[in-house]
């Protein structure tokens, strides 16, 4: 009688995690907590308690940062309520997740500028503009982080990015995860975000620019990609497209070979709207 066994490809190329962060309690930041950036601060909380289940010995650290503040058109997509109307959205979201679960977690009622210089282990952008996200990268908290997880989102599709910013943790690495910059320069291109459509007015145009759901699906996709990576230890792919409109999911493997092919290669990934400065696939 034989024992089925999970098996990989040994060819397959793999990225490590790095050793401290399975030592140490992780310092994650979100920054923006609008429809994806809320998605993701509520999954973080099961990302922490299995770590912990699966022994890690500290889990996460979270801090939430976002300037914005609940507007009444935010709670139709949004995980917010009238009576939350003109309160910061990251205060409202860690105060209800460190009830609920007990925790610390802090919330920073604060836009990311230049000047912005909180350490932390894995950068995670939920930002809604190319200039928001370029500003991210201009950041002490960028060049000092290990991991830049990126999300964004059109109407009906989306990418998440798993990037190692070439920064003094990173630089020496043999295989460094390229950032979603690097693959898709455009998404930093403020002069951009002038093409871009205005914020939605209403309820309903908030309805009818964006499909329900594609703010959840991209941040579990990549909670479950750092669940692996946390388990595991590595990962054969470093982020996804998400096209709800086909029901289609694309890794995006690593593999040196493709980056390069993705870097110096026009490509037919169509240019991302408004709703969060991205490229996907059609």
């Amino acid at each position: 009688m034989t024992t089925p066994i999970e098996t990989t490809i040994a060819t397959k190329t793999e990225h490590e995690i790095p050793g401290v962060l399975l030592q140490k309690k992780v310092q994650v930041t979100v920054v923006g907590c609008g429809g994806t950036g809320s998605a993701v601060a509520a999954g973080l909380p099961y990302l922490h308690q299995a770590m912990i289940a699966l022994g890690h010995p500290h889990g996460l650290d979270v801090t939430l940062v976002d300037g914005d503040r609940i507007s009444r058109t935010n709670c139709v997509r949004q995980p917010f309520s009238e009576s939350e109307i003109g309160l910061h959205k990251a205060t409202v979201l860690a105060t209800r997740i460190n009830l609920f679960w007990g925790l610390g977690w802090k919330g920073v009622p604060h836009f990311v500028d230049e000047s912005w210089g909180h350490e932390t282990d894995i950068l995670v952008g939920c930002v809604d503009s190319r200039a928001g996200r370029n500003a991210m990268t201009r950041t002490q908290t960028y060049w000092n982080c290990h991991y830049w997880l990126d999300l964004g989102n059109n109407a009906d599709s989306g990418q998440f990015i798993l990037g190692q910013p070439e920064n003094q943790r990173n630089k020496t690495r043999d295989l460094r995860l390229p950032t979603a910059p690097e693959l898709f320069p455009e998404l930093i291109n403020a002069k951009l975000d002038k093409k871009d459509r205005l914020p939605p007015c209403s309820a309903l145009e908030a309805l009818e620019r964006q499909e329900p759901f594609v703010n959840q699906t991209l941040a579990y996709q990549a909670l479950a990609m750092l669940a692996r990576l946390f388990r595991y230890g590595r990962l054969s792919y470093h982020g996804g497209f998400v096209n709800l409109r086909t029901g289609r999911t694309t890794s995006l493997a690593v593999d040196s070979v493709l980056w390069q092919r993705m870097r110096t290669q026009p490509t037919d990934y169509a240019l991302p709207g408004r709703n969060r400065g991205k490229v996907v696939r059609p």
